[in-house]
């Protein structure tokens, strides 16, 4: 069947591969990023998330690439990095589902990301690891009140085999291909699951 799809972070690594392979199993995308694709909008801005859902109207599912969170030594983060991070990565996914709420179709989904920071700390990561575990709580948690049949996965990839500048603050794992991920995102989106953490 095919489905209306809103890609938000569709100009990012795996945000691309993610609207290609939907694109390419039959699906209608939506491409959403800051400052290209079909539309723009803003993650951490509530009122530009308002907009955006009421442009596109109704659609049957959601894939959320897209988020930012500050990386420091824990003695040198800031109140200023937490806010940020909590307002771009955590706070935005969050204000993703409940905004575009009223548009979802009965039966869509929401897939949300996070990383491998939540089970794998790294120096330097303290925030990662705190947002990316407060987005696979908020997954699960609701995942048993979402109206409609509405369900809510999320997916938490290691770091990408194309983001090589990354690599040296991830010793000994194990890169993963950003097409891979995709995958996981479209198993959560055309399966039957919610409430799940697939980790690529």
């Amino acid at each position: 069947m095919i489905k209306k799809i809103i890609v938000i972070g569709a100009s990012g690594t795996i945000g691309k591969e993610v609207a290609n392979r939907l694109e390419e199993v039959g699906h209608e995308v939506i491409r959403v990023s800051r400052n290209s694709g079909d539309y723009q909008a803003d993650i951490s801005d509530k009122q530009s998330l308002a907009n955006l859902f009421k442009n596109i109207g109704s659609f049957d599912s959601i894939g959320i690439t897209a988020g930012e969170v500050a990386a420091a030594p824990f003695e040198n983060l800031t109140d200023e990095n937490y806010s940020f991070s909590l307002g771009s990565k955590l706070m935005g996914q969050i204000n993703v589902v409940r905004t575009a709420l009223p548009y979802i179709n009965v039966g869509g989904s929401f897939t949300l990301v996070s990383g491998v920071l939540t089970d794998e700390p790294i120096l330097g990561g303290t925030i990662g690891t705190v947002i990316n575990g407060g987005i696979e709580g908020f997954v699960k948690a609701a995942s048993n009140e979402l109206p409609k049949s509405v369900r809510i996965n999320c997916i938490s990839p290691t770091v990408l085999t194309e983001s090589e500048d990354y690599h040296p603050f991830f010793p000994g794992f194990i890169p993963v291909e950003a097409w891979k991920v995709a995958r996981a995102y479209e198993r959560a989106i055309s399966g039957v699951i919610t409430g799940r953490i697939i980790k690529v």
